[in-house]
Order: C-alpha cells, then sequence, then structure tokens
C-alpha cells in the first residue's frame, strides 16, 4: 500500500513537471512563461524532493533546495527584470502555430515513451516511468528553443531542457550530488552569459528578436 502511494506520488509530480512543458508551449505571452517556467522548477523541485524521501537519499534534498532557491525563485526573477530593462516586447512570437506546436508535442512524448520504455525494460516500473517522463521534457524544451523566435523564450526553452536532466538524474538511483550541483551552476553561469550577450545584441541591434537579427546580417 505504501508503496503505490509512493509511486502514485512520484508519478503525479512526473507529470505536472511534463504539463508544464506543454503550458510553456502554448503560452502566448512572455511574462506568462516566465512564470510557468518557475511553476515547472518548483514542481521540479518536489520531485527531488519526494525521490529523497522515496530513495533515503539525503543528498536529493540538496538538488531539490537548489531547484528552489535558483530555478524556481532566482532564475524567473532575473529574467523578469532583464525583459523589464531591455524594454522587449511581450509577445511571444512563434515559428508555427501553437496548434502544430502542441502537435508535435503529442508526438515527442510519445516517441519518448516508445524509446525509453523498451531499452529500461529490466528496470523498476517507477524508474522506467520517470526516465520516459524526462526524456519528454527534455524533448518539449528542444522543441520550444526551435519553434521561439525571441531570444528569451529560447533561454527559457534551455533551461526547461535542463529541467528535464535533472528530472532523469534523481529518479536515477546512485547519482553523485557533485553531477547535479555542477549542472545547476552551469546553469546559473548560462543565465548570467545570457543576461550580458542580451544587453550587448540590444545594444548592437536594438532588437532580440531573431528573424530581425538574420535581417541585420544578411540572410533576409
Amino acid at each position: 500500500m505504501g508503496a503505490q502511494i509512493s509511486y502514485d506520488i512520484a508519478h503525479l509530480i512526473g507529470a505536472t513537471v511534463l504539463m508544464a512543458g506543454f503550458q510553456l508551449l502554448y503560452q502566448r505571452r512572455l511574462f506568462a512563461v516566465l512564470n510557468t517556467f518557475a511553476f515547472q522548477a518548483l514542481a521540479l523541485a518536489a520531485a527531488a524532493a519526494w525521490q529523497a524521501h522515496i530513495q533515503h537519499a539525503p543528498h536529493l534534498y540538496v538538488t531539490a533546495g537548489i531547484a528552489l532557491v535558483f530555478k524556481a525563485i532566482i532564475v524567473p526573477i532575473a529574467l523578469h527584470w532583464l525583459v523589464e530593462q531591455l524594454g522587449i516586447h511581450k509577445n511571444v512570437e512563434t515559428a508555427m502555430s501553437i496548434g502544430w506546436t502542441m502537435m508535435a508535442g503529442v508526438a515527442l512524448v510519445t516517441l519518448s515513451i516508445l524509446l525509453v520504455l523498451p531499452v529500461t525494460a529490466n528496470a523498476a516500473a517507477l524508474t522506467r516511468e520517470s526516465l520516459a517522463l524526462a526524456m519528454s521534457v527534455v524533448l518539449l524544451g528542444l522543441l520550444m528553443m526551435i519553434t521561439r523566435h525571441n531570444a528569451v523564450t529560447q533561454v527559457v526553452g534551455f533551461m526547461a531542457l535542463e529541467n528535464g536532466l535533472i528530472l532523469a538524474a534523481v529518479s536515477a538511483k546512485g547519482m553523485p550530488l557533485v553531477v547535479e550541483i555542477s549542472v545547476a551552476f552551469s546553469v546559473l553561469v548560462a543565465m548570467t552569459l545570457f543576461g550580458i550577450f542580451f544587453f550587448r545584441i540590444r545594444e548592437r541591434f536594438d532588437t532580440l528578436d531573431l528573424a530581425d537579427l538574420e535581417t541585420h546580417r544578411g540572410d533576409r
């Protein structure tokens, strides 16, 4: 009974992270994208904390704390500040319609399940399904990077992709803490570099829209 409840809660939290990935693809307003990313990071922190509890792995509580502090609070606040400082257009421009993007997302989730479940046939059911969910989150982050024109939303897609990697890491037993910490700090460093580049690009071209930047470069 206890094992079944642990399985159901872990599955529910993992599914919440995945649904937040779809919500990121659906959003049309930049601030809504940032708020949804913060919610996904919050769900990721809950997933890490729950895995720490059921695996009896205290170091995963550190991972949960890092996800909560850095990804659910600091990064979204920093991106809100960047958007306000740079005066970026608040609407999200997409390469495909929202409907086609959501259909592509469903296809990628199906592909993840078909790929992950057969190759993890000997693993526990919870690990198999968690890895399938994590792979789906990674692919949805990739899809967001491909289908968004604005540089800020592409950065959010990159960090959503990284959320999927952390979800996979906490679901697999035996992942060293140093790996999780190094990934978290890599994201923080990347976030700082992205912010610097945003200011430089905005000063040089007066826009962060990739279509406009290609026009400046002569590709269009």
